[in-house]
């Protein structure tokens, strides 16, 4: 247990809130004027010795990047839910803790999935370009017709946290609500949704799809041009959660085809530059993996990262504590 402030560096300047509780609690260098890289990092942990790093994404810490972590280092805390970019039995082998921050994005990211619902169904990416053009005639009719959300089925792949504030929101809207999980939920958490063991068997179903489950890069996707093809056609497609759940090029051809009428995505294979055959489509509806990116949330974030160092360093328990 320490007496001292403890000691940390971070890998971005954190929300105004959160940097100055690091001032007045902890023992840390300015914040970077820039997101260091990895070996940026890690040479700032070698010059300041820190007894933990706050790092997002921008700064992978895997395979030898962990070996290279010096020996004053006992907490990884990510900014974040998402594990991907931490080698995380590497870091447990070397006794070194690792946190995240769930729970306090649920609300943000379920809300940018209703987004992408709406905006992918609504046609809000050709109304806007539409509308950058200057506009200029009144529409027809039949012209530029979008899908209404309302009382449609909504199929949830992931029925954690956010899946279920997800379907708490879609609820408003009258719509049906489906999921395939890993397990079924309890009748509460249940809410009336009705539960696929096999996804395969939901997709039929689905009028509007929306990913919610943790990414590999190691694993096949899971929405391919096979279970594309299961969907009806003209379907509604949504991922914001990993852009490994999907193979883009079967995506593209789905799209362009009328298999899929509209998609919405916050995140791509290739972050921050995502396949120029994805930009080029009408009919996707496009954020840059903002789903936790508002004031309240990335300042709780924030926070949470900083209780578990606070913890940690007095011998308590990690609020939110990552275990092999």
């Amino acid at each position: 247990m320490t007496t001292q402030a403890p000691r940390l560096i971070r890998s971005t300047r954190l929300l105004d809130a959160v940097e100055n509780r690091i001032r007045s609690e902890f023992d840390a260098p300015p914040p970077p004027d820039h997101a260091l890289s990895t070996a940026e990092l890690l040479e700032l942990a070698h010059a300041y010795q820190p007894f933990a790093v706050l790092v997002t994404h921008t700064s992978p810490l895997k395979g030898a990047d962990v070996a290279a972590l010096p020996e004053s280092v006992k907490l990884v805390a990510t900014v974040s839910v998402g594990l991907d970019h931490l080698d995380v039995p590497a870091l447990l082998a070397r006794n070194i803790a690792v946190s995240n921050t769930p729970d306090v994005l649920t609300d943000c990211n379920a809300d940018l999935a209703i987004m992408l619902i709406l905006a992918a169904s609504r046609r809000a990416a050709e109304y806007y370009t539409l509308m950058k053009a200057g506009w200029g005639r009144a529409l027809g009719m039949g012209e530029m017709l979008g899908h209404r959300v309302s009382g449609k089925r909504l199929g949830i792949v992931g029925m954690g946290r956010i899946g279920q504030a997800v379907a708490k929101r879609a609820r408003g809207f009258d719509m049906s609500i489906l999921y395939h999980n890993r397990r079924r939920l309890d009748a509460a958490e249940e809410a009336g949704a009705t539960y696929f063991e096999k996804l395969e068997d939901m997709l039929p179903h689905c009028d509007i799809l929306t990913l919610h489950m943790p990414g590999s890069p190691t694993a096949p996707p899971l929405i391919n041009a096979h279970t594309l093809g299961l969907l009806p056609r003209g379907s509604v497609l949504v991922n914001a959660a990993r852009g490994s759940l999907i193979d883009e090029d079967a995506l593209i051809e789905a799209l362009r085809s009328g298999q899929l009428f509209a998609a919405g995505l916050d995140v791509f294979h290739n972050e921050p530059n995502p396949n120029p055959a994805l930009l080029a489509l009408p009919n996707l509806f496009m954020t840059p993996h903002v789903g936790s990116a508002t004031v309240e949330t990335r300042t709780a974030m924030g926070m949470l990262a900083l209780d578990n160092v606070g913890a940690l360093a007095a011998g308590k328990p990690l609020p939110s504590g990552v275990s092999a």
